[in-house]
This record gives structure tokens, sequence and C-alpha cells, in this order.
């Protein structure tokens, strides 16, 4: 009789109680094993390199380093280890952003066990999974970024805590452009600060 091999799972999530949740739910699939738990964004690619899973879920916000962010590390990087979006809310631009990341499957936090473990299967065997919800938002979405590429990164930058000036030396650009790029994002969003900012751009799914 044949065994098959128990899809090697990475779960990264920084809530210790929502990661310990999913941790549970996916042990008591029999063809799930889940060799690396994390908190963080940034410890994502490092640890996928040792462990090769074969499938990533990932939160969608995660402290060091977003969720999409870290999709697309390992899409570049680890090309066999596919990757499942977790999202708390929907958020309709993140699923284009999502799909632009080489991410392979897309699922709301609330969704019931039955749907995650449906969703990892389909993911591993190379099938694309979109939440029916984000899927139908992003329908009806008709709002488009009024960012540019250079302002959504400097954005998504300050939202991790970033300053002016690192992130002028992380793009490679003064502070004065920075800065300039920052007050131009606040004006075009309509937001009272910089957080007023990130706030909007987050929930339209912008950043």
């Amino acid at each position: 009789m044949l065994v098959s091999t128990p899809v090697k799972i990475l779960l990264a999530e920084d809530v210790h109680m929502i990661r310990g949740a999913l941790v549970a739910l996916l042990h008591l699939q029999p063809d799930f094993e889940v060799v690396v738990e994390l908190s963080r964004g940034d410890k994502i690619l490092a640890a996928a390199l040792t462990h090769q899973p074969q499938v990533a879920i990932i939160d969608a916000d995660l402290p060091g380093l977003d969720g999409l962010s870290a999709a697309r590390q390992l899409h570049e990087q680890v090309p066999t280890c596919r990757t499942l979006i977790l999202t708390g809310v929907e958020r309709p631009g993140m699923l284009q952003r999502s799909i632009e990341a080489g991410v392979t499957g897309f699922i709301l936090k609330g969704s019931p066990p039955a749907t995650l473990a449906t969703a990892v299967r389909e993911v591993a065997a190379g099938r694309r999974v979109v939440d029916s919800q984000i899927a139908l938002a992003a329908l009806n979405q008709r709002d488009v970024s009024p960012l540019s590429p250079r302002e959504a990164e400097i954005l998504t930058k300050t939202a991790h805590g970033h300053s002016a000036g690192e992130i002028a030396s992380m793009l490679h650009l003064s502070i004065g452009t920075v800065r300039n790029n920052l007050t131009a994002i606040t004006a075009k969003l309509n937001a009272r600060t910089r957080v007023d900012a990130v706030r909007i751009a987050r929930d339209a799914g912008w950043i």
C-alpha cells in the first residue's frame, strides 16, 4: 500500500493565538505537516530555503515585511513553494497585486476550516484559489489607485515604520524627494496625516 507524502507547510502569522489555532487545524489533516511557524515576514525566505515547504500560508499583514512582498520573494527564489495569502478583510486591490506577486491562493481568515484545508490541497496541486467574496469585490471595484508605483512603494515602507531617512537610503533617493512624495501621497488620498494615508491605502488594497 502506497503512503502519500504529507504536504509540507510554512505558516506565517504574527498573532500567537491565531497562529496556534491554524496549526491545530492543519494538524488535524493527515496529509499536512507544518514544518515551520513564523511571526515575521522578513524571516520567511530564509525559513523556506531551509525547510523547503511546498505551501506557504502567509498573513497579508506581517511585521518586518508584508505578506505580498514575502510571497514575491518566494515566487522568485523558491519557485517550488506555492503561496496562500490570508487576509482578515476584503481588499479588492490586493487581489491583482497578489497575482502579480505570483500568489497561488487568496482566502479570508474567517473561512471555515474545511475551506482552508481544501485551499491548501488545491494550491499544492498548482491550482489557483481565490475566495469568492474577494473575487466578487474585485469585480465590483471601480476605484483605481491614484498612487504611482514609486509612491505606493514609499507609502508601504512608511506603513512598516521606516522613517523618511531610512526610506531614502533604501530606495537611493534624497530625503527631500521622499518627503515630497509623502506630501503628494497625503494630498492625493485626501488624508489628514501619513498614518491616515496608510490606513486609506490599505483599506483600498493599494498597498
